[in-house]
C-alpha cells in the first residue's frame, strides 16, 4: 500500500510498504477516508518528535483519521462494510494503575499510533483494536469525523478548567483546538470569550464560533479586562512563550490550563508574577474516553467540526500539505489528507 513516512526532519515520502495484517484477534483493518494534520504531527515534522529535536526514526504519520472497515473486518466487528468509524490512536494497557484510576490518557505503556515508532494512518490501510472503533452517524462526514479526536483533546481539557457561570476565558492560540475550545467554552456559559491569535484568519473564525472579543496578542486582554485580567486561561499553542503568555492573561487568583505542546520542548515562564498571582496551573495530555461525547457534540451541532478542516489533499499531496500549514498560507487552519 501507499504511505506517506517521515524519513528526516521536514522529509515526507510517499512510499510502498506492506498492508497491515491482523495480529490479535480483536485486530480489525480499516481503509483510511480522512486523516488531519495535527500540531504534534508538525512537531514530528519539524522537530523529530514532541520532546524536542531528535533523530528521526522513519514511520508512518498520522493519528486523526476515520474510515470503514475491510469487508472481513466489518463482519468480525458486526458492522456494516460501508459505515464510517472513527478511531481513537491512543491505546493504553488498560493493566497499569492509570489505568486503573481512570487516566489512561497519562498510561506510560500507551501504543500511540501515527507516534515513533508505531505507524499512523496517513497511509491506504490501518489495523487497528476493535475497542479504538467508533461507529460515526451519517450527519458527520470523513473529515468531521476525523477532527473528532482533536475535540476529544479538547473535551478533557474542559473537562480540566471546570470553567464556571459567567467567567471571563481567554483562550491562547485559535488553531483547529483552540476554535474547538472557544465553541466548548460558549456551550459552559461563559460570560465573555476572548480569543488570542497573531493570525487574523484564526480569529475572525473563532468570533464566527463563539469568542466576543479577539486579540491579535496576549497583551490586548488587558485592555479587554481594564487590568482585572481572565478568571480562565486555556492555551493552545505551540509556542514557548505560551506558558509565559497564559500567566500574564491571567487574574489574581486564576487558573490556567496548558494544552498545546511547546517548540523545542521548553517553556520560557517567569516566576515572580505567576507565583504572587497565586495562579493554579494544570497540564493536560491527549484525552481518556470521551469519543461517545465527542460524537454527541457534532451530532447534535453543538459543536461544528467542518469549518475547521478548510484544506484538502491527496496522499501524494502530503508534503505540500505540511508546508502549507506550517506556513499558514492561504487561510489554512486544518489540512485533511484523504488517502
Amino acid at each position: 500500500m501507499r504511505a506517506a513516512v517521515l524519513q528526516d526532519i521536514r522529509d515526507i515520502r510517499i512510499l510502498d510498504i506492506p498492508e497491515p495484517r491482523p495480529v490479535a484477534e480483536d485486530d480489525l483493518i480499516v481503509r483510511v477516508k480522512a486523516v488531519g494534520v495535527c500540531g504534534s504531527d508538525l512537531h514530528s515534522y519539524l522537530e523529530g518528535g514532541t520532546t524536542g529535536p531528535t533523530r528521526v526514526r522513519p514511520f508512518v504519520l498520522g493519528h486523526e483519521f476515520s474510515g470503514v472497515l475491510t469487508p472481513d473486518s466489518a463482519r468480525k466487528a458486526g458492522l456494516s462494510a460501508d459505515a464510517l468509524v472513527a478511531v481513537d490512536p491512543s491505546i493504553p494497557c488498560g493493566h497499569c494503575e492509570w489505568c486503573h484510576r481512570g487516566h489512561s490518557n497519562l498510561c506510560p505503556n500507551v501504543k500511540f499510533l501515527g507516534y515513533a515508532p508505531h505507524n499512523g494512518a496517513m497511509a491506504e490501510f490501518v489495523c487497528v483494536p476493535r475497542s479504538a472503533v467508533h461507529l460515526v452517524p451519517d450527519s458527520i462526514d470523513p473529515a468531521g469525523a476525523a477532527i473528532l479526536e482533536t475535540l476529544g483533546v479538547a473535551i478533557h481539557a474542559m473537562d480540566l478548567a471546570r470553567p464556571r457561570l459567567l467567567e471571563t476565558v481567554a483562550v491562547l492560540g485559535c488553531g483547529p483546538v483552540g476554535l474547538l475550545l472557544v465553541q466548548l467554552a460558549r456551550l459552559a456559559g461563559a460570560g465573555k470569550i476572548i480569543a488570542i491569535d497573531p493570525v487574523e484568519q484564526r480569529t475572525a473564525m473563532a468570533c464566527d464560533l463563539g469568542a466576543d472579543v479577539a486579540c491579535r496578542s496576549y497583551a490586548g486582554v488587558g485592555d479587554v479586562t481594564e487590568g482585572r485580567g481572565v478568571d480562565l486561561v486555556i492555551e493552545a499553542t505551540d509556542s514557548s512563550h505560551g506558558f509565559e503568555h497564559a500567566a500574564r492573561c491571567a487574574r489574581i487568583g486564576g487558573r490556567v490550563v496548558l494544552v498545546g505542546i511547546p517548540e523545542n520542548n521548553q517553556y520560557i515562564l517567569s516566576g515572580a508574577e505567576s507565583r504572587r498571582k497565586g495562579l493554579s496551573i494544570k497540564f493536560s495530555r491527549r484525552m481518556p474516553e470521551v469519543y461517545p461525547r465527542a460524537i454527541a457534540l457534532a451530532q447534535t451541532g453543538r459543536v461544528k467540526l467542518a469549518p475547521l478542516a478548510t484544506h484538502r489533499f491527496s496522499l501524494d499531496q502530503t508534503p505540500a500539505a505540511f508546508e502549507q500549514q506550517v506556513a499558514r498560507r492561504d487561510g489554512i487552519i486544518k489540512a485533511i489528507i484523504c488517502p
